[in-house]
């Protein structure tokens, strides 16, 4: 058990190289307009893009994942590919989803060699999906035999840390508020969790429309840091 932690940790490693730590996924547009500026302001708009976006996401898709691998229903991660990338209105997060989600499948492949990453890497090749990080990492878990709160849990964290760490550079920020930053979110996080325990399919995708507007905004910005 404890190498299958240890997979688990390295999977969530900031230096883990997904190229997540290219995207803000909004939040920059935020920063050029000094909405957030502060860690104060930070924390709120982590605390928003988790409760109102990641939650009903990346987060459920994580759940959902982890639950049709339990059933054996693959065709299901498929559907769940698709639904993932039409409901993602914004281009560049669209596209930054789909990076990541290609980057995970390979680094998947090179580590643990999946067959199911490599069916998945297939079908990516053949356009019939698109690759997502939320699925890639649900699918690892899965197979490292990581219990599925403990997986989302971790996904959640990883997700947020590297935002966090993204804001820090942006705003900027101090390496000790960032870990305030972290420790101020596990009560979010774990709540998030309960929340996702609750939801069905009928409920991916929800969003808040602010958040989707920042993230449509950003293509726009005259100077970027991040690519979404």
């Amino acid at each position: 058990m404890d190498r299958r932690i240890l997979s688990l940790l390295q999977l969530c490693d900031s230096n883990f190289p997904s190229g997540a730590f290219s995207h803000s996924f909004g939040l920059e547009t935020y920063i050029q307009e000094e909405t957030v500026h502060s860690k104060e302001s930070f924390e709120l708009w982590l605390i928003a893009y988790l409760e109102k976006q990641l939650l009903y996401t990346d987060g459920l898709a994580c759940r959902l994942t982890y639950e049709a691998l339990v059933a054996g229903h693959h065709q299901e991660i498929w559907f769940l590919d698709q639904i993932l990338t039409v409901q993602n209105l914004p281009r560049e997060a669209r596209e930054a989803s789909r990076r990541m989600g290609e980057r995970m499948i390979r680094l998947g492949l090179d580590l643990f060699s999946l067959p199911l990453l490599a069916e998945y890497q297939q079908k990516v090749r053949e356009k019939k999906s698109y690759g997502h990080p939320a699925l890639v990492f649900a699918i690892i878990a899965f197979t490292l035999e990581i219990p599925q709160k403990s997986a989302l849990l971790s996904f959640l964290y990883s997700s947020l840390a590297t935002l966090v760490q993204n804001g820090m550079r942006a705003i900027p920020l101090g390496q000790t508020d960032g870990q305030h930053l972290l420790l101020a979110l596990h009560p979010y996080i774990e709540k998030a969790c309960e929340k996702i325990d609750l939801l069905n399919t009928g409920d991916l995708g929800i969003a808040a429309p602010g958040l989707e507007i920042a993230q449509m905004r950003h293509e726009r910005l005259h100077v970027r840091l991040f690519m979404s």
